[in-house]
């Protein structure tokens, strides 16, 4: 499977600032690349700075300016599974900012009694699919699950933090991953669960907006805020656009009852 992935962003840096930006494709994949970065047309070269599960940071300290970042990607076949972490598997146990596990564990009992497994998976996937509605721009950076649950819409962040919430409830270990999507649309960084369940990580995607099997790991953490596509520190910095494109050579289809592994 070959897929072709890119990003463009065009930024406004207001006061001097860090910035970190988490858009290339995790380690671990055979790919071509190119990061391209230019300040009011001049070249920037941020350093690489990797984080956990593969995720390669970059970081850019930025004079204010018009910022112009460009990457691509051509990515084949599938990465090596990284080695299963017990100390992992115990965080992704906890709740966290955005996925509130402990405020949920009664709903999560109420609906999910008796399933395990890839029964559990499909069947929270099934029910954050049919409680939630996709509305774009519905909801605030600041909204985690139970506020997403209440409000019965968000967007793919929110799909995914339910359903991380809800699994970790259920003591099954829980995380989220920023992706490169080849058929969503629209077309934007996408946000997904993996849930750890018959000895490895499987990916849960409640919006059912791309295949699993296409996707292309980028950033992997507790929730949304170890996996953002910015982060600004030390200054300001206001983003101007943000274009997102993720093509693969043939679409494959997807069953939410089958097991996935995002490799």
């Amino acid at each position: 499977m070959q897929r072709d992935v890119s990003a463009h962003l065009t930024l406004t840096v207001e006061s001097s600032a860090t910035l970190v930006l988490a858009v290339a494709v995790a380690a671990g994949h055979a790919l071509d690349e190119a990061l391209v970065v230019t300040l009011d047309g001049a070249p920037v070269q941020p350093r690489e700075v990797p984080d956990e599960h593969g995720t390669r940071l970059h970081v850019l300290d930025a004079r204010p300016g018009a910022l112009v970042v460009d990457y691509r990607a051509r990515v084949d076949g599938r990465a090596q599974l990284p080695a299963a972490d017990e100390a992992e598997r115990l965080r992704c146990l906890r709740p966290s900012r955005y996925c509130e596990s402990d405020s949920l564990g009664p709903t999560a009992r109420a609906e999910f009694r008796g399933l395990a497994g890839v029964d559990l998976l499909t069947g929270v996937s099934s029910w954050v699919g049919t409680r939630l509605a996709y509305v774009p721009g519905s909801s605030l950076p600041t909204d985690g699950a139970v506020r997403s649950l209440l409000a019965r819409q968000g967007v793919c962040r929110d799909f995914a933090h339910l359903v991380v919430a809800l699994l970790r409830a259920l003591d099954v270990p829980a995380r989220l991953v920023a992706v490169y999507a080849p058929g969503l649309d629209p077309m934007d960084f996408h946000a997904v669960a993996e849930a750890w369940t018959d000895g490895a990580w499987h990916v849960v995607d409640a919006t059912t907006l791309a295949p699993r099997s296409s996707l292309v790991r980028i950033a992997t953490g507790r929730d949304a805020s170890d996996t953002a596509f910015l982060s600004v520190y030390d200054g300001r910095a206001r983003l101007e656009e943000l274009v997102v494109g993720a093509v693969v050579d043939v679409l494959p289809d997807d069953d939410v009852r089958t097991l996935v592994t995002l490799t």
